[in-house]
């Protein structure tokens, strides 16, 4: 497995919750800013409610791929622990007025900025870097944020996360990529790991797929358990051994926060890109960065 290209960039002084005073002056996106949030769906509501499903119910990794075909899973929504101490995550957004297209837009959009990256998560987004080569102006947006890394802060309920996720290909993970055409369909596939030190710890993928008022997002996470490894051959002694040990065995907290988080997100997210994305695109066709 690769290890990350560059180590983390660490702005200039320490990072903080929410917007400050000034924060978003300039910025031409700063009225999509939106510290209010909906509530939880009930389809989560009811998921979280129910408990960790069995894990026979969940896709595994290795069947990851066939999230492109029609229908639905068993486990949509909700979480499953195993016994390796691994946890499962599925989550479920309905996004009107989004396309696909759109997310692949805002993977590479969001990532350069901290400020950018607040608009998705208002209560728990913190810092965002980028390390990658320079986007490519006039490649697919797609191509834009495969094979970079997005360093990230953010709260997972109480708890401060400190990550770098390595976006890949989606072939890497059984999608036919000839079959993702992003008006219909994109998946964005990563690998997540800590960013201070060289060990990852799960694998995500948000599946997109066009509906009949606008795209809806199956969100998919493995974490913990058999999944933390060390990048680019590092020992697992020392620091980097407690690290691994405090994320084989999350527990049902974790996931349930993480199933809070990501439907949080994914939701406020689905409120304000269509305007977002196309007033980027406006201003691009007149040569606005």
């Amino acid at each position: 497995m690769a290890d990350v290209a560059e180590p983390r960039p660490d702005p200039g002084r320490r990072p903080h919750l929410g917007m400050q005073a000034g924060e978003l002056d300039g910025k031409w996106y700063a009225k999509y800013w939106n510290p209010v949030m909906a509530p939880l769906p009930e389809h989560i509501r009811e998921a979280l409610a129910l408990g960790p499903q069995a894990p026979p119910r969940c896709l595994s990794l290795d069947t990851a791929g066939t999230l492109s075909a029609a229908g639905y899973g068993d486990l949509e929504n909700g979480y499953s622990l195993f016994d390796d101490g691994s946890l499962h995550i599925a989550a479920l957004t309905r996004m009107p007025g989004v396309s696909p297209a759109m997310l692949d837009w805002w993977f590479w959009w969001h990532t350069t900025e901290t400020q950018r990256y607040k608009l998705w998560h208002p209560r728990a987004h913190v810092y965002a870097a980028w390390s990658g080569d320079p986007a490519d102006g006039g490649a697919p947006y797609r191509e834009r944020y495969i094979g970079g890394t997005s360093f990230v802060d953010e709260y997972i309920g109480s708890a401060l996360g400190e990550l770098a996720i390595r976006f890949v290909r989606p072939g890497r993970f059984g999608f036919s990529e000839d079959g993702l055409d992003p008006d219909e369909a994109t998946a964005v596939c990563g690998v997540v790991g800590l960013s201070r030190v060289p060990l990852d710890w799960g694998y995500l993928i948000h599946h997109v797929r066009r509906v009949r008022d606008g795209a809806e997002m199956r969100s998919r996470f493995w974490m913990g358990g058999s999944h933390v490894s060390p990048r680019g051959g590092a020992s697992l002694t020392g620091e980097l051994a407690t690290a691994a040990d405090g994320l084989r065995n999350l527990g049902a907290e974790q996931a349930r926060a993480m199933v809070v988080h990501c439907s949080q997100e994914m939701n406020h997210l689905a409120a304000f890109l269509p305007d977002l994305c196309e007033e980027f695109t406006r201003g691009a066709a007149r040569g606005r960065p």
